[in-house]
């Protein structure tokens, strides 16, 4: 793709802001020994400094005590850390460009984004670099880089694995996630960090048309047949729904974009207000919009997650899993034009926050090609349901 001009240079980066052979070592023993993480840097990893993607932040941190929960699971599994892989900043952002350190490499789509939040873990991984990128998921910072990159990827049920020792954005959305190169390694990480629990049987297929209409035609396109392939793949009954609708998600985005703006000002507000010319552009301004954010403006906003919260229950009820695109598009190219990146930001955002504001679990897997890029699907599962998607994912043949 030909590069319009007025774009803006971006530039390429390792994925590392510290790396060791190892970090940290694992465990002489466990079900991961012989693995090696890539830890995004907003987990605490003890004797290092948490970088959250801001050099500001990084030069007023302390060396951290003792690891994050996840952290010191897998390390107790036997993983050893390779390193702290690059963020973006503060977690606030789906492409994985850093306006202070760039954007980490994409070895899967040279010269393109590797998407964000979790941009240099997924680096990690897909370069061979790392056999597991362990990320954060708040909207979609999981699932993103794992479409962009060609990766596999969890987002947890809310709250299964403890944030603790995780820098936060916005708590009621925040969730623990991983990257992997194989549906094989991605259920053994969750054999590790998930409360113990067999995995149930997928009974039923769902794909959700409204969200599969918000990915670009190419991306639908890539992701028809293997998106038939999923049912029979798990011997599941297969059937389509057209909720949520456009008008819905148009709905929930707004409303889950106003609480997260409005919890991550009352996470970080103090520390912006300390450090005013800290953050990069598009970052401070979403920091800014929750700064405004009122209370009676909050609680509709947060009615609007109640209800759909209830639609997302009945649509996705045990033994069933909702198949959507991962994202809208492929990854952008690093020097994509400043005015073209809003409307893509949103579409990805339409279909990622539905299981960002029910809690949900994701699986996404890599699916298709778009301009010789990865493209991902993801299948939705209820709440609790992560060993049953990650035993799909391995079902599904990859």
């Amino acid at each position: 793709m030909t590069v319009p001009s007025g774009s803006l240079h971006v530039a390429q980066i390792p994925p590392w802001r510290v790396r060791g052979d190892p970090l940290v070592a694992g465990g002489s023993t466990g079900p991961l020994r012989g693995l090696t993480v890539a830890v995004k840097d907003t987990f605490a990893v003890a004797g290092y400094a948490v970088g959250a993607g801001n050099p500001t932040w990084l030069a007023g941190a302390p060396a951290e005590t003792r690891h994050a929960t996840a952290v010191q699971l897998l390390l107790d599994a036997g993983a050893d850390v390779t390193g702290l892989a690059h963020t973006a900043e503060l977690a606030y952002n789906l492409t994985g460009v850093n306006d202070h350190y760039g954007a980490p490499r994409n070895p899967a789509a040279p010269g393109r984004v590797p998407g964000g939040s979790s941009s240099g873990s997924a680096s990690a991984v897909a370069s061979g670099e790392a056999d597991i990128g362990l990320g954060s998921d708040t909207a979609g910072s999981i699932r993103v880089p794992a479409s962009y990159c060609g990766l596999f990827s969890l987002r947890v049920t809310h709250g299964s694995v403890p944030v603790a020792g995780l820098v936060p954005l916005a708590p009621s959305f925040d969730a623990v996630g991983w990257l992997a190169r194989d549906a094989g390694t991605l259920d053994r990480i969750a054999l590790v960090l998930l409360p113990h629990a067999e995995p149930a049987a997928v009974r039923r297929v769902v794909v959700a048309t409204g969200m599969s209409a918000l990915a670009t035609q190419e991306v639908q396109s890539a992701l028809a047949e293997p998106t038939d392939r999923v049912a029979a793949a798990l011997g599941a009954t297969h059937d389509a729904t057209p909720v949520p609708g456009a008008e819905q998600l148009d709905a929930w985005l707004d409303a889950f974009a106003t609480v997260q703006q409005a919890e991550a000002w009352e996470s970080h507000g103090d520390w912006i207000r300390s450090h005013p010319d800290a953050l990069g552009r598009d970052v401070g301004h979403r920091f800014a919009l929750g700064s405004r954010v009122g209370r009676e403006r909050r609680e509709q906003a947060e009615g609007v997650l109640r209800h759909a919260r209830e639609v997302l229950d009945d649509v996705v009820p045990p033994g069933t899993v909702l198949v959507q695109p991962a994202a809208a598009t492929p990854a952008t190219p690093l020097d994509v034009p400043e005015e073209d990146a809003p409307d893509v930001r949103a579409r990805t955002l339409r279909l990622t926050c539905a299981a960002s504001l029910a809690g949900l679990p994701v699986v996404t897997v890599p699916a298709g090609t778009v301009e010789g890029c990865p493209v991902g699907l993801s299948l939705v599962g209820p709440r609790g349901s992560d060993r049953m998607l990650t035993a799909a994912a391995r079902a599904l043949g990859h």
